[in-house]
């Protein structure tokens, strides 16, 4: 048998991170190996869960990535760890549309087979508390609603009234709690927040956070309701190791750029190429052996004023992408390598240049989704008609100086619209790759980079 849950939530806001990065804190501090995973696109809560965990969380989106994957990503993931805990997303059946589970919690709880602990925000209610339990219980079969934890409860006495009542109406157990006021609320997940973690200053956080999960949720409760069968292993899996090419990809990664899905990483792996890491942060050059180069997503913006002093890195990145280096950039990587970066207070940060326009800071979001993504213009990473599936979350604009050559389009109820810019031996765009939704394109660009690897030795 194999120990996996689900941690979801009746509404977003409703604390489930709390909860699941607290219970992850205490389940390791009993030398437990926890295998975290997050439903949907979402970087930041991973980022708490590998921090708790010291394993790498993974995203499982059932919009982006098939049945398969997501249960070959989980099975694969959970197979050295003791259990595995999977966040849920928004509300347990919140996800593409308001009429069915398509890319919902509840969707993957039913892909994964996993057992669900449903989070109830049970402030100001009493029996009402076993009202809302029975509606998500009833609302689509199976639910896989095995058990409820009861959070911000005033105290032991609420707890227990709750408690009662839920169990009585909806013949499930209520694991424990966690009260109102305990002053242990997830720190705003304001744009310092990732470096913050990486720096370890959340430690002592959810060392905090683990002691109170232990004085009132009975883990050893939720370890039992978590036993459910082994998932079995895919075959023909797309992470199967079948090196095609001998590349090097170099991959920027600190404090500025982080935001990779783990499964981009490994699927570049299984097909032969070797990851080489580099910090623009820390002022490093592009490792000199570099065949392809990947710029994910990150806060550039928070480090303006120290990537445009560190030119080392710029003219690293410039130089071989204007030589022919196959680079692909997401979101921050894109805004890097722009003119300049400008902050919401006006002050405008030189950047690498590469691509011709400027980037401005806005207070609010400038863009949140899913992206379905077609190419539109024959290029080393998507061809004519090629798909793929990714997510945009940012809070910039991007301002042309002269007119791009779109990378790809993408697509929605009203048409095509094209986006991203082809420069040089660059792709790059506001959106987020989720390459497993078509390893294709990750074939593409180690093809590419053996031709720039070939033509480097002539």
């Amino acid at each position: 048998m194999a120990k996996r849950v689900m941690i979801a939530g009746t509404s977003s806001g409703v604390g489930k991170t709390t909860l699941t990065i607290g219970i992850m804190a205490a389940l390791k501090k009993r030398n437990l190996v926890v295998q975290g995973f997050k439903c949907g696109p979402d970087y930041i809560d991973p980022s708490y869960h590998t921090a708790v965990t010291k394993r790498v969380s993974r995203n499982i989106d059932s919009w982006m990535l098939s049945r398969e994957v997501i249960r070959d990503i989980v099975e694969r993931s959970g197979r050295d760890a003791d259990i595995s805990i999977i966040e849920g997303v928004m509300g347990y059946f919140d996800g593409k549309s308001p009429l069915e589970n398509t890319g919902s919690a509840a969707e993957i709880a039913v892909i994964t087979e996993s057992p669900v602990l449903l989070v109830v925000d049970c402030s100001s209610m009493a029996r009402s508390a076993a009202a809302i339990v029975k509606g998500f219980q009833t609302l689509h079969e199976p639910s896989r609603i095995v058990g409820v934890i009861a959070n911000r409860v005033g105290s032991e006495g609420h707890f227990n009234i709750v408690k009662t009542a839920i169990e009585q109406e909806c013949k499930i157990p209520v694991i424990g709690y966690m009260k109102k006021n305990n002053d242990l609320h997830l720190p705003s997940r304001h744009l310092g927040l990732i470096p913050a973690i990486e720096r370890g200053e959340l430690d002592s956080y959810f060392d905090s956070l683990a002691q109170e999960v232990e004085k009132t949720i009975d883990l050893n409760r939720l370890l039992s309701i978590s036993e459910t069968n082994n998932l079995q292993e895919v075959e023909n899996s797309i992470f199967h190791e079948d090196p095609k090419v001998n590349v090097i990809i170099a991959v920027a990664k600190d404090a500025a750029f982080n935001f990779y899905y783990e499964e981009n990483i490994q699927l570049l792996k299984s097909r032969g190429a070797e990851i080489q890491y580099f910090s623009p942060l820390a002022n490093e050059p592009v490792p000199e052996d570099a065949d392809g180069l990947y710029i994910g997503g990150g806060f550039p913006e928070e480090f303006a004023e120290q990537l445009a002093n560190n030119e080392v890195s710029k003219q690293s990145i410039k130089e071989l992408i204007e030589n022919g280096l196959p680079t692909v950039a997401e979101c921050g990587g894109f805004m890097y390598l722009t003119k300049s970066i400008q902050s919401t207070e006006g002050i405008s940060y030189p950047m690498v240049g590469i691509i011709d326009g400027n980037v401005m800071m806005q207070p609010k979001l400038a863009a949140l989704g899913y992206r379905e993504i077609v190419g539109v213009n024959n290029n080393f990473l998507m061809g004519e008609g090629e798909t793929a599936k990714g997510h945009e979350f940012h809070y910039s604009t991007f301002i042309p100086n002269t007119e791009q050559v779109p990378a790809y389009a993408l697509k929605s109820r009203f048409g095509q619209k094209q986006d991203g810019c082809v420069v040089h031996s660059l792709i790059a765009g506001y959106v987020h790759f989720h390459f497993a939704s078509n390893p294709k394109l990750i074939d593409n660009w180690l093809n590419a980079c053996l031709k720039y690897q070939q033509q480097k030795r002539k």
